[in-house]
């Protein structure tokens, strides 16, 4: 079977970390590049992050592309409180071999996407703020774009940073409008998703377990990343959002969910980032937006993901 082509744009963030590694360990994608954007942390450090991300995976050489240091028209919103003073706090990092490859991320995005034999896949796990600049810049990518899967949203979970907002989505709303009504297939992964597919108990302790590097470093970033949320939810285990997206685009079976309008509010006095999603087709728009509201196997989910992960040399094997 061919391989899918990907583009990941990203803002690493532990659960984006995860994302990452599992695209890469997975035999079915083929990762183009990374874009990166301000989103957990400023650009400087979701580039480095996303740089020290792909070495530790044995991928050095897959580009990594600076892009957005802010939202369109808002000021940018890190979370240090949430993901550490790197974004990926819970191990040790080595420092980057290389810094980003030379070119916007948003003209690598176009560039790519238009000279691919194949139609690309965009997996958007932060703002979507470089997604609505190429769209933007050169419309035509539309044509070459296979589906946009983007981490962000939430309907019948409400919002994660406001009553009605989930971050990635609250942080850039006029560019995900742009994306979802740009007319190119879109499935969206949301909380609603996302909180269904909680990680084992534990986890951290498993991950770490297999001894390799890459292994003890998911299980340290897991052991950080949950910290915050279980305070904040009362749980004893987290979903790794970011990662779950990367999983519907592999395994959909594993996921439920339902083609329907959606849309963003960028100027609500409460709601503004609140992902509008028509559920019950009472608006009379089209549908744009495969809404994802399920994970029916989460135990599944996440021993594939660890599958994949152990495909994964770590450092210094490239």
């Amino acid at each position: 079977m061919p391989k899918t082509p990907v583009i990941i744009d990203t803002d690493p963030g532990q659960d984006d970390a995860f994302a990452i590694l599992l695209a890469l360990g997975a035999p079915e994608l083929e990762v183009l590049g990374l874009t990166t954007v301000a989103g957990n942390m400023g650009l400087a450090q979701t580039t480095d992050n996303a740089r020290r991300i792909v070495e530790l995976a044995g991928r050095g050489a897959v580009p990594v592309h600076a892009g957005s240091d802010r939202p369109l028209l808002r000021a940018p919103r890190p979370v240090p409180e949430i993901h550490g003073e790197t974004g990926i706090d819970g191990w040790d990092w080595a420092l980057a071999k290389q810094g980003p490859a030379e070119g916007h991320a948003v003209d690598f995005i176009v560039r790519s996407v238009l000279a691919h034999p194949a139609p690309v896949t965009l997996i958007v796990l932060g703002p979507q703020t470089n997604i609505a600049l190429a769209l933007r810049r050169e419309p035509r990518i539309a044509d070459n774009i296979a589906r946009i899967v983007f981490m962000g949203g939430g309907y019948f979970e409400g919002g994660n940073m406001s009553p009605a907002a989930e971050y990635n989505i609250l942080v850039d709303p006029e560019a995900a409008r742009i994306v979802l009504g740009a007319g190119i297939p879109v499935t969206a992964v949301p909380l609603d998703c996302t909180h269904a597919a909680p990680a084992p108990v534990n986890w951290s302790a498993e991950l770490e377990a297999e001894g390799t590097e890459v292994m003890r470093a998911c299980g340290g970033m897991m052991r950080f990343f949950e910290r915050y949320g279980n305070a904040k939810y009362g749980t004893q285990s987290r979903p790794l959002h970011d990662a779950v997206a990367v999983g519907a685009l592999l395994w959909p079976e594993l996921f439920t969910g339902r083609l329907c309008p959606v849309d963003v509010e960028c100027a609500g006095e409460l709601t503004t980032g609140m992902t509008v999603v028509d559920w019950l087709r009472q608006t009379g728009k089209p549908d744009n937006c495969l809404w994802l509201n399920g994970c029916h196997d989460p135990a599944e989910l996440y021993r594939r993901m660890k599958t994949a992960l152990m495909q994964l040399p770590g450092r210094g094997r490239d």
